[in-house]
């Protein structure tokens, strides 16, 4: 998963889509997530900032749903938005209302709020 999650291949962002359906993927398995989506996100800086914000809503989606599962390794991936204001301002916009709606869902757990109120501070 991380190998692929990394990759320098056009469509490495849809693969990462499709690994997240894959049998052997389980996002309340703490390695899997952070093979496939904290790879992803930290180390594939191309596809993870695509210019259509798709990467920006999948990721953020993903931490959504393994907060309720795992919230140490959501808190970890969602790290990967920290630097949202040193992008261009499309980019950051897209970064920042992303954290917005994670920060705005009902139930986030601490490890989450905490750093994603700390991004949205910066």
């Amino acid at each position: 998963f991380r190998m692929q999650a990394m990759s320098s291949a056009p469509n490495a962002f849809e693969r990462v889509v499709a690994l997240s359906q894959h049998r052997d993927f389980h996002l309340a398995n703490p390695n899997r997530a952070r093979s496939l989506l904290y790879a992803f996100a930290a180390g594939n800086p191309v596809a993870f900032h695509r210019p259509d914000g798709a990467a920006y809503r999948f990721v953020a989606g993903m931490v959504v749903e393994l907060d309720g599962l795992n919230p140490q390794v959501a808190s970890r991936i969602v790290g990967s938005f920290n630097q949202w204001k040193r992008y261009e301002p499309v980019r950051s916009a897209l970064m920042k209302a992303e954290l917005e709606r994670i920060a705005s869902r009902p139930g986030i757990s601490k490890d989450v709020s905490e750093i994603v109120e700390r991004a949205l501070e910066r």
